[in-house]
């Protein structure tokens, strides 16, 4: 049911499967752990919670009011939304795409992912950047062959450039999740969410 990159809804998703919460909570959370690649709060924020319940990923548990407080429906996830959440990641994670925010929301978000498939998606990923890389040299090669002037190829040799980095960086990243560098545990790094959401006080 994913609807494109919907880097909103995946944030939601990824929220709600630390503890039910309320839009209200969850709009602060973002803004307070800088989440820049979610645009367009709160209504995008508002939209997402509706798209995601009426696809059934989440639900409504409670409604509660504060004094002239507006009311304040808390959602928590089911099952499916979980199982959407890591498919969602997942293919961030190893698909790389022309728009580099999805990549940035789900390396933002990675922790709701077990260790393994984490590691299974990056490295699904190297391998598509490396195929990438190699159609870019022989693509640059032809043309430099046919003797197109090689202001034209710039566009190509920087396309080339960023993925090679982003190559290097990924790789990085791979050695030290299978160091134990960096590591979280428990389904869906739960725990590295919460401590999270507790180095951000209370949002309510």
């Amino acid at each position: 049911m994913a609807r494109g990159l919907d880097l909103t809804g995946l944030t939601v998703l990824a929220l709600l499967s630390v503890k039910p919460s309320h839009p209200y909570e969850m709009h602060r959370f973002i803004l307070d752990t800088h989440k820049d690649y979610v645009t367009g709060l709160p209504r995008s924020l508002y939209h997402a919670v509706d798209r995601l319940a009426a696809d059934e990923l989440i639900v409504p548990v409670e409604t509660s009011r504060e004094g002239r407080r507006p009311e304040r429906t808390v959602y928590e996830l089911t099952g499916e939304g979980r199982a959407e959440l890591a498919t969602r990641l997942r293919r961030l994670l190893e698909e790389p795409g022309p728009d580099t925010r999805g990549f940035l929301a789900a390396i933002s978000l990675i922790g709701c992912l077990p260790v393994p498939q984490a590691v299974r998606a990056l490295r699904a990923r190297t391998a598509t950047l490396q195929g990438m890389i190699v159609g870019f040299d022989a693509h640059l090669r032809g043309l430099g062959d046919g003797g197109l002037p090689r202001v034209l190829t710039l566009e190509l040799e920087c396309e080339r450039a960023l993925r090679s980095a982003e190559l290097d960086w990924v790789g990085g990243v791979l050695d030290r999740l299978e160091s134990g560098e960096i590591t979280w545990s428990g389904s869906l790094g739960r725990d590295l969410l919460d401590r999270l959401d507790g180095e951000t006080g209370d949002l309510g």
